[in-house]
């Protein structure tokens, strides 16, 4: 049993881990439920093994499930929904922690091991969010390092988030590192280029106070005066789009346009023909640790990248020459957009799609997820 906010088709890095999973663990010969939101458009959907119940839930104005209500209007029915569910030998939940912990409870009643997939620290991120009371951060991180320690396993998806798990609850046999990747049937280096014209740049996903996507706009400001014919595409959503469209349109800052979600291929068509994929992480905000999926989403499609921040992402780009790593800083990223703008020290994209294939591929992360899972099941 899978219960998740996300999952396909929902056009975000979570929904696709979660379906990969689950696809791995159909291929190893389990029989999974998903119970998951409802999708505009999406009904039940069944394959041979699997059944994806959906359930309606609260969305914001952006489409997401997103804020207290969102998540308590998954939570709430999910309670009855997984008391309700038969057959279950086992739980798999992810964020946010108030599932984890109404999944945590659901598991102890029906007397089975649950797996907690910690892509993120939730309580982390509330650190870097104005105006969240200190009781709430409390509350958050109470309830996220109860459900990992009372797991049966941890799915982590970076060293990163592994190391912070074991400062936050101790080393434990548990937590499995079984890292991150994009989906490489998807994202690929062959097909169409989306269409656009004249060179451009694409943000595809989350805009957060923890991304830190502001500095490209400022960024891209410069650049567009000694390019005028270049263009800033963003694919997001986010708590912070609202406030980037605001900025843009008062500083008067053209060639960057705001766009809707789009289904993932569509994000790696635009991609493909892109000069560059853009990637940040805000410097302070103790999220350094973190390996955005957005990064592999460009290196999947030969698009090289630009990361403005230090950390796991600005070691992992240097160290395998996939693109730009530089300071957070909008004239140091102002530099790089200029550099990629005229081609210089570009890697060749068949190399970023081979890095892609053999080090960040969702499939093979999945796989060691499964594995992992089923062992806990398995007796000796």
């Amino acid at each position: 049993m899978l219960a998740t906010r996300l999952y396909a088709p929902e056009p975000v890095a979570a929904a696709f881990r979660l379906e990969a999973l689950v696809m791995a663990l159909e291929r190893a010969g389990a029989k999974v439920t998903v119970l998951t939101t409802k999708v505009p458009g999406a009904g039940t959907v069944r394959s041979r093994q699997r059944r994806v119940s959906r359930w309606p839930v609260k969305r914001d104005s952006q489409g997401q499930v997103r804020g207290y209500a969102s998540y308590l209007s998954f939570d709430l029915p999910l309670a009855l929904r997984l008391m309700l569910q038969r057959p279950m030998d086992a739980l798999v939940i992810e964020p946010p922690p108030t599932t984890g912990l109404v999944g945590m409870i659901a598991a102890a009643l029906r007397r089975v091991p649950y797996t907690f997939y910690a892509a993120d620290v939730w309580s982390d991120a509330t650190d870097s969010v104005e105006g969240v009371p200190p009781w709430v951060r409390r509350a958050v991180r109470r309830a996220e390092t109860t459900v990992w320690t009372r797991a049966a396993q941890v799915l982590t998806i970076s060293p990163g988030v592994q190391h912070r798990l074991e400062e936050l609850i101790g080393r434990r046999d548990s937590l499995v590192m079984v890292g991150n990747g994009i989906d490489t049937e998807t994202f690929t280096d062959v097909g169409t280029d989306g269409g656009e014209q004249g060179p451009y740049f694409v943000y595809a996903g989350t805009v957060s106070e923890w991304q830190g996507a502001e500095v490209f706009v400022e960024a891209f400001a410069a650049v567009r005066a000694r390019h005028p014919q270049a263009r800033l595409l963003f694919f997001s959503e986010g708590s912070g789009r609202e406030a980037l469209e605001a900025r843009m349109r008062a500083e008067g800052i053209e060639g960057i346009e705001f766009r809707d979600k789009i289904p993932a291929a569509d994000v790696a068509a635009h991609l493909r023909g892109a000069v560059a994929g853009l990637s940040s992480i805000t410097p302070g905000q103790g999220y350094e640790f973190a390996l955005p999926t957005k990064i592999y989403a460009a290196t999947a499609t030969g698009t090289p990248v630009i990361h403005a921040g230090q950390g796991a992402a600005h070691e992992r780009i240097r160290a395998n020459d996939l693109g730009w790593a530089c300071d957070y800083d909008a004239q140091r990223v102002a530099e790089a957009m200029d550099e990629a703008l005229r081609g210089e020290n570009r890697p060749a994209a068949g190399a970023l799609r081979q890095w892609t294939l053999e080090n960040a591929s969702l499939a093979g992360c999945a796989a060691q997820g499964a594995a992992a899972i089923l062992e806990d099941l398995i007796p000796e």
